[in-house]
């Protein structure tokens, strides 16, 4: 009788250790899950400005512009499109989704930037991971007032993975031979007088 007492003793004593050791692996888990997202972005600069004096802007500038992976999307035709599509342009590109409050608080600014500047050599470019992209695009635009935007999906989260984007939004400002010069992860007022400097600027940089 002693023994069972003893053994069911233990048993309680070792479910109420388990059940206090769940709270402390999902902190931990979290944790190694915030480190690994937040390590696969390039460094991003603390100054709003480089060494040459160039202006910042929202996005941290990095040192050295990087060559970004290859990816696929589509566009609201459903054609299959590139980066290299859009080579010799200026880019914008901004992950999103509509259920993103701060993807959808940003898009009106990102929508204006393009109606400034948008143009042969310059563009935004709104990329959706939604799973039902353009139905869910095409209404958010509609309810937002979107005009100046176009449509390009990521159905699949291809770009994201490619990327290794760590949440939404996040933006990277891309020169003319399709590499990364800085990358922003959270919205920004992409209309203001920064972000045009910055853009302007990048405009009518020389190629290297």
């Amino acid at each position: 009788m002693g023994n069972s007492r003893l053994n069911a003793r233990n048993e309680r004593e070792d479910k109420a250790m388990k059940r206090a050791l769940i709270p402390l692996m999902v902190v931990v888990s979290l944790v190694v899950v915030i480190y690994l997202m937040a390590s696969r972005l390039p460094a991003i600069p603390e100054s709003n400005k480089t060494g040459s004096g160039s202006v910042a802007g929202p996005i941290g500038l990095l040192e050295k512009p990087q060559v970004l992976p290859e990816f696929k999307f589509i566009d609201a035709d459903n054609r299959s499109l590139s980066l290299e599509d859009f080579r010799g342009k200026v880019l914008l590109l901004n992950i999103w989704a509509t259920w993103c409050p701060p993807c959808r608080q940003e898009m009106p600014s990102l929508d204006r930037l393009q109606a400034r500047l948008g143009g042969k050599d310059f563009m935004v470019l709104p990329l959706s991971t939604d799973l039902n992209g353009l139905v869910s695009v095409t209404r958010f635009y509609k309810s937002a007032g979107i005009q100046s935007l176009g449509i390009y999906l990521d159905p699949t989260d291809d770009v994201s993975t490619a990327l290794r984007v760590p949440g939404l939004p996040t933006t990277f400002l891309i020169d003319r031979e399709g590499r990364t010069l800085g990358v922003r992860v959270g919205p920004a007022e992409w209309d203001s007088e920064q972000s045009e400097a910055m853009i302007r600027q990048q405009l009518q940089a020389r190629p290297e």
